[in-house]
């Protein structure tokens, strides 16, 4: 309840005990074994935060924080708690409270997301459990995804990231350091383990806008956001992963503050165990940086667990305000804790701190918070208030109506897959693959084109053989023909030198027989010795000239 500008939590001996809202992010401590009431503690925190007009951030591990949309009942237990806390029934009335249920599954709740980019390679190597070396890789892999603009949103986008560098490493290798593909592949099986686990709902965008947690309703009252949890408190390292990036995107994101009336958003973190187990001392001390520095940016922290031995010194010391129920002795390390609980009290002189711890009943805890002056009050012994909604889970479908009808189901409902890394090496694969196409193309082409050339030139050289040939045999056929020509020639000129020869042959016989016809005997004589000279000289000069 938020009662008189203050926090009210709990009541001795109808004193009220409230935290005063310029030192609710001081940050505090919600702890006690199983079954002293700290769920009701957390209902009734974020109850007074919301009434104040403060919006809250907490997980609902066991499902039973969901009933906060409706109103309680006035039950003989609450009316118990009523009286012991002295509160006036006209005071206290039952109501509903603003809520908006996220799931980073989507299932339950709107998706909550965020990028691969704004998770950061040193929570992504704690969530797949890398080795020192293999996170130094990641964050190689991170460097270069950087130096090249292309940008890591979800899962595939690491994933296709991962094998370039791998396919590359020698190259990068040579400007980042050693890449080993060993690592790479180990990474990569990492990857594949974190989507079987649900990792690919959870890296997407729409990413969360912290500042959509921020939000008040029409009546000024806070959101109370309640983040589905029953199922990722089942993978703690994916549970307190979360939560540490939470952190740091509070840190990173929220401006300076300084000094508020009231915080401008409380964060309970349940299980806060879990935050703290197995983290590297470098992530340890980051998480002590964002707990000191994040309160000047005006928000509250609140752990929960069953121990304040489960919160390291270095962040336990910086939590102003406590409620710590009763703790169990049962073994000496128990008793060791119960110590160590009461000595982290401003001592009380009407009782003893240690020995009440052990007594405590339920919804009854140590309480101190922090005065005007920031010092801590001393421990009281106090009764926590009843809360004013619902304790327990609500129903799927009133679950369902409440995300369907929230205005921000229309930013985050539809997750969207914007160009980034991974459609770039599509892009890349596909233009290698068609450049690979084309130089194949080309390369086939060349070839074409040179075997088309040496089957032109060899048709060429065919056909100039052919040529030269024909052009021989032509040759030939002209000079075989010249030769008849000329033989023929030769041949007739004999014939008619002969013919020539014969026919002067003939007269000059003829006129030599004439003559020595005549003188042999008279006509008869010339007559014959014409004839026979005529034939004489013919046969002479043909065969001389080869008739």
């Amino acid at each position: 309840m938020f009662y008189e500008n203050q926090v009210w939590v709990a009541a001795d001996n109808m004193e009220k005990l409230a935290i005063l809202p310029r030192m609710a992010n001081r940050h505090g401590l919600i702890a006690g074994a199983t079954g002293t009431g700290k769920t009701v503690t957390l209902k009734v925190l974020a109850e007074s935060f919301s009434d104040g007009g403060v919006p809250v951030f907490l997980a609902d591990v066991k499902g039973d924080l969901a009933g906060m949309c409706r109103p309680g009942n006035i039950t003989a237990d609450i009316e118990k708690r009523m009286e012991q806390a002295g509160i006036d029934p006209g005071e206290f009335s039952c109501q509903a409270f603003p809520v908006c249920f996220w799931d980073i599954f989507g299932k339950n709740g709107l998706p909550l997301r965020t990028t691969i980019s704004e998770m950061g390679p040193m929570l992504l190597s704690r969530l797949m459990d890398l080795t020192t070396v293999q996170e130094d890789v990641l964050m190689v892999v991170f460097k270069i995804a950087d130096d090249e603009g292309l940008l890591l949103l979800d899962t595939k986008d690491l994933r296709s990231m991962l094998s370039y560098v791998g396919e590359n490493s020698k190259e990068y290798g040579a400007r980042y350091g050693s890449l080993p593909r060993q690592s790479i592949n180990s990474i990569l099986r990492g990857l594949t383990a974190l989507e079987e686990q649900g990792a690919d709902e959870f890296f997407g965008e729409p990413a969360l806008d912290i500042h959509d947690w921020f939000k008040t309703d029409p009546d000024g009252r806070g959101i109370v956001n309640i983040l589905h949890s029953e199922s990722l408190i089942n993978d703690p390292m994916m549970y307190s992963t979360f939560m540490l990036w939470m952190l740091s995107e509070l840190f990173e994101v929220l401006p300076e503050a300084g000094d508020c009336d009231k915080p401008k958003m409380v964060f309970f973190f349940d299980e806060a165990h879990l935050l703290f187990k197995g983290a590297p001392k470098a992530l340890l001390q980051k998480i002590s940086q964002v707990v000191k520095l994040v309160r000047s940016k005006g928000v509250g922290i609140y752990f929960i667990t069953q121990s304040p031995g489960d919160i390291p010194d270095e962040v336990l010391g910086q939590l102003g305000n406590k409620i710590q129920h009763a703790l169990h002795a049962y073994t000496p390390a128990d008793q060791k804790a119960i110590r160590a609980a009461a000595s982290s009290f401003r001592v009380n002189p009407d009782f003893d701190t240690k020995e009440a711890l052990t007594e405590l009943g339920i919804g009854e805890a140590l309480v101190s918070f922090l005065q005007e002056d920031g010092s801590p009050s001393v421990v009281r012994r106090a009764k926590i208030l009843p809360p004013q909604s619902q304790l327990g889970p609500i129903e799927d479908k009133e679950r369902q109506k409440h995300v369907l009808g929230n205005s921000l189901h229309a930013k985050y409902g539809t997750m969207i897959d914007r160009d980034s890394a991974y459609e770039f090496f599509i892009r890349k694969g596909k233009e290698e693959e068609a450049e690979k196409e084309r130089r194949l193309a080309e390369e086939q082409r060349r070839k074409e084109e040179e075997k088309a050339q040496r089957e032109a030139e060899k048709a060429a050289k065919k056909e100039e053989e052919r040529q030269a040939r024909e052009a021989k045999r032509e040759e030939e056929r002209r000079e075989k023909a010249e030769k008849r020509e000329q033989e023929a020639a030769q041949k007739a000129k004999k014939r008619a030198v002969a013919s020539v020869a014969k026919s002067a042959a003939g007269t000059i016989g003829r006129e030599v027989g004439n003559e020595i016809g005549k003188t042999v005997g008279g006509s008869f004589g010339k007559k014959l010795g014409g004839n026979l000279g005529a034939s004489i000289g013919r046969g002479i000069l043909g065969t001389l000239f080869g008739r």
